[in-house]
């Protein structure tokens, strides 16, 4: 809480600043009032047309709609500032003069040629996935799936220990606690020994967590660390987020999921109630996409760029493990908001298109726009196996309550949704027909799949499929059902279920 309320006071006098220039433009505008209103109404209206004109989420131009039409000042103003993707430019120019740092993560010819043979529909998705990325397919050599954030933390420590070079940490959430200090200790000793280690978090998702005092403290540690877009300030870039998880080891292992570095993600405090998240071990070739992945953020976003030389070797590194057995294909990439194209949102919707059998996902927030919504359901209709498990004790309660308000057309549409009673459930995967599937950082909201900065693997017929498959089972065999039955009707409820839904792109 000290934490929170230091950043608010260094926000403070910015805002009030703001604010008493806003007043003072209005008292001397005062006099022109109804010509201003003239010139407002039809800034609005032009507003409104480019906001109908524009390639963007049904939902969210819908929610900006009213705001302009209902304030047409302060409206257009907040959409300048937080909805138009022009605001982060300043990310993206920074991004663009760091490069791509590593050669292109170029796809693997004998891997789509084989893919091709047996899925052509598919191909088409991996393909398309790599001319929006820049990331490609790769041959799997050993992808490790965990069930629970407990069984993944140890054998992160193992790993660790094991670091001859280098060592990237970049995740949303830090907070010091057993599982963050254990890894610290590991990272000062190896960092002493000549490894390269460094640390980058998101500065608002560690907001009450970490902070720059948190991060000097790394530094005299000889551990190079960074926050990721630093609120100082209410800027147009602020819910620009990182919310990636990765842990890459010498080029030759990489650790992602929804585990974040804080307690409660292993167990180690109960916070609304069992914490149920999933996460996975990459080693091989597939390694480099985390590891360009890491570097480009390092070097965009620090004042401390990595060396050409160390670079050029980090794909050898990666191919040190070549000889391991295959175990099919894995592409993974990151989102970005900065671009045109929401990746994961697409991909969803395309593989939903693709599943004949069945299509499981993993989400802790259900929250999505009307394509995926669509997707949902008209999968469902056509007779596909498409179920949701979700948390049965929720960590924020609005959006559990938005999430809630999507249960019914889903239902009536025959998808099954399923809440974890237990506790919370943070996982974020999907599962099409056992053949392809997902894991991630991204969840069924608007923020991860428009707003955030997100990364994912996408898997095909890796073993890793079948202990999701296994796992998603069993923790449906703790989960109680949401049926037509035990939802909650009334005009009241729709009429609730509505605005919130609108809402939703908010949260």
């Amino acid at each position: 809480m000290k934490r929170i309320l230091r950043r608010i006071f260094i926000i403070l006098p910015a805002v009030l600043l703001q604010a008493l220039w806003l007043a003072v433009l209005l008292k001397w505008l005062a006099p022109w009032a109804a010509w201003i209103h003239f010139a407002l109404s039809v800034l609005a209206f032009l507003f409104v047309l480019y906001l109908i004109t524009k390639q963007d989420e049904g939902t969210y131009k819908i929610l900006w709609l009213l705001v302009i039409l209902s304030f047409p000042l302060p409206g257009a103003a907040l959409y300048l500032i937080f909805g138009n993707k022009r605001t982060t430019r300043p990310l993206l120019k920074k991004l663009n003069a760091a490069g791509p740092c590593l050669p292109l993560s170029a796809g693997d010819p004998a891997a789509y040629e084989t893919l091709e043979a047996e899925n052509k529909r598919l191909s088409q998705t991996f393909r398309l996935a790599e001319s929006l990325t820049g990331f490609g397919l790769k041959e799997n050599r050993s992808a490790v799936y965990y069930p629970l954030g407990d069984e993944m933390f140890p054998v992160m420590l193992e790993e660790l220990q094991k670091a001859e070079r280098f060592i990237f940490v970049e995740y949303f959430i830090v907070e010091n606690g057993r599982m963050w200090d254990s890894m610290v200790q590991i990272l000062a000793r190896k960092a002493s020994e000549g490894v390269d280690v460094r640390v980058m978090y998101d500065d608002f998702g560690s907001l009450s967590t970490y902070s720059e005092k948190n991060a000097q403290q790394l530094r005299r540690l000889g551990i190079r660390c960074v926050a990721f877009n630093p609120l100082f300030f209410i800027k147009g870039t602020l819910n620009c987020r990182d919310h990636r998880k990765m842990l890459i080891i010498d080029g030759k292992v990489a650790f992602s999921g929804g585990v974040n570095l804080a307690d409660e993600y292993i167990n180690q405090v109960e916070r609304f109630g069992h914490w149920k998240d999933i996460g996975f071990r990459l080693t091989g070739e597939a390694v480099y996409s985390y590891t360009r992945m890491f570097v480009q953020f390092w070097n965009a976003f620090s004042h401390d760029p990595l060396p050409e030389d160390f670079l050029a070797q980090a794909l050898l590194d990666g191919r040190d493990v070549d000889s391991e057995k295959q175990d099919g294909y894995v592409l993974s990439y990151y989102d970005s908001p900065l671009k045109p194209d929401a990746v994961s949102n697409e991909l969803f919707i395309d593989l939903l298109s693709q599943a004949k059998e069945y299509a499981w996902f993993y989400t802790p927030y259900l929250l999505p726009g009307q394509a995926l919504l669509d997707a949902f359901v008209r999968a469902a209709r056509r007779g596909v196996d498409v179920r949701i498990i979700l948390p049965g004790i929720p960590d924020k309660k609005l959006v559990y309550r938005m999430s809630r308000s999507f249960y019914p057309v889903l239902v009536q549409a025959g998808v099954r949704i399923f809440e974890y009673t237990p506790g919370f459930v943070h996982a974020k995967a999907s599962l099409i027909d056992g053949v392809v599937g997902t894991v991630g950082t991204v969840n069924l909201d608007y923020r991860s799949l428009f707003l955030h900065f997100e990364n994912n693997s996408v898997f095909y017929r890796a073993s890793l499929l079948s202990d999701l498959r296994a796992d998603y089972l069993a923790t449906q065999s703790k989960c109680r059902e949401r049926t037509g039955e035990n939802l909650e009707t009334g005009l009241v409820r729709w009429i609730v279920d509505g605005v919130l839904r609108i809402f939703a792109p908010l949260c």
